[in-house]
């Protein structure tokens, strides 16, 4: 029997991708492990292998094609000794066309509108296993944005999820969705609503500016950024770092190592910092934290994220284990991380998972600035330039390189005692980095 092929859901929160490109044709035969096509998400551009032996039979999903929900067929493959004829027996779910990439240029998918979906209320309400309310990001900001009681609607998207067409209609000014959708009533007075576009393209006038559409990552980091600064309680605390024995290690450290060769490494300071961060938080357990509304998670390891500036956004890979790797292993993992981020090929589990993130914006000539946390962590510091400022030793002013760092925290877990401790913590391994080698 023919074995459909179906669009992979490459993190936990993939709802819909865009089928990029395809690597094989209909009637290629293909081995268990192959690579067939490209899918992007709105991170990333990730490889689909084919799970079993046979023949493409039929391609569904041209490449090219956006919006593709997770689990649709994209294509079916005949199993040894079947031909094309046994498609006429097979059922496909797709939610998606066939179509060209020109074509879907220039027909969008068709939303489902309100009227082939009617709002209803007193429904079964989809919940997961903690009870939360189910609905995409998007259904969850516009309910936010409009007041919308997300329990009193019965979701249509994938697994009963509520999406952004079971909105259309809904009643507004009945809630508040706070963090992770939980919804309660309001109490009193009127939610405050962003500028709408209506009244952005009118306050410029027209002619005077560029349009740029948003592409998924641009789209993505909104969303999150405004999920942060909106349910977070953020707060921030500095410290000025010595650098001028760290500066000197690296020196030492790199002299020494191998001009080419697997054994070969090149030390930055920022390999010094992630290091110094992961034992800091060792030192420092209560602060490696996670806030959620069933208890504060303390975790073992010490996954460090590292933001790396990307066309149209910024990736966060994790460094795992920082508090066990040499200075050279964390240098090696990272440049081939941030290789890898730039060229968008970064499976999701490389950027997620992360306990804590470092901003380093120092290369641009940035001093201090204060990072916006990454949720769902509870802390993310932000890295300055290292400068050579005048500084009091004894009872003299000598030249001394200092490095301001900038802590943000989610008050919910750090307090300013705990995240002063960490920088401490930090601060210590940095100025005193033969401590990091123990």
């Amino acid at each position: 029997m023919p074995i459909p092929i179906l669009m992979p859901a490459l993190s936990p929160t993939m709802e819909v991708g865009t089928l990029a490109k395809w690597l094989v044709n209909e009637g290629d035969e293909v081995l268990s492990g192959d690579i067939i096509a490209e899918i992007e998400t709105d991170k990333a551009t990730m490889e689909v292998e084919a799970v079993d032996e046979g023949t493409i039979g039929t391609i569904t999903i041209a490449e090219g094609t956006a919006n593709v929900a997770v689990n649709s067929t994209i294509a079916v493959l005949l199993l040894e000794g079947e031909d094309k004829s046994a498609l006429e027996t097979m059922e496909t779910h797709t939610d998606t066309p066939k179509a060209s990439a020109k074509e879907k240029e220039q027909k969008p998918a068709k939303e489902v509108k309100a009227a082939d979906q009617p709002y209803k209320t007193n429904s079964p309400l989809k919940t997961n296993a903690n009870g939360r309310i189910i609905a995409s990001p998007l259904a969850k900001r516009i309910a936010s944005q409009k007041n919308i009681d997300l329990s009193a609607i019965k979701g249509t998207g994938p697994n009963g999820r509520i999406i952004k067409a079971d909105l259309e209609g809904a009643p507004e000014g009945t809630a508040v969705t706070r963090s992770f959708g939980e919804v309660a009533p309001v109490t009193s007075g009127h939610a405050i609503s962003p500028v709408s576009d209506k009244e952005i393209f009118a306050t410029y006038e027209e002619g005077t500016y560029d349009l740029v559409p948003l592409d998924n990552m641009r789209k993505t980091v909104a969303e999150r950024l405004t999920v942060a600064k909106s349910t977070i309680p953020h707060f921030y605390l500095t410290i000025d770092c010595e650098l001028d024995s760290l500066l000197d290690a690296r020196k030492r450290l790199n002299d020494q190592s191998p001009k080419e060769g697997p054994g070969a490494f090149k030390i930055s300071v920022n390999d010094f910092i992630i290091k110094a961060m992961g034992l800091a938080l060792q030192q420092v357990p209560d602060a490696n934290a996670t806030w959620s509304t069933q208890g504060i998670l303390r975790h073992k390891r010490s996954d460090v994220s590292v933001a790396v500036a990307v066309e149209g956004g910024l990736f966060t890979p994790v460094i795992r284990h920082c508090e066990l790797k040499t200075l050279s292993e964390i240098s090696n993992e990272m440049k081939d991380l941030a290789f890898r981020a730039r060229s968008k090929k970064l499976a999701p589990h490389e950027y997620t998972g992360g306990t804590t993130s470092i901003s380093n914006l120092g290369m641009f000539g940035i001093k201090k600035f204060d990072a916006v946390i990454n949720p769902p962590q509870s802390t993310i510091l932000a890295v300055g330039a290292g400068e050579r400022r005048p500084t009091i030793v004894g009872d003299k002013v000598e030249p001394r390189t200092i490095m301001s760092v900038t802590l943000s925290c989610d008050h919910r877990v750090v307090d300013g005692a705990l995240g002063a401790e960490l920088l401490g913590a930090f601060k210590g391994y940095i100025e005193d980095p033969v401590t990091m080698l123990v």
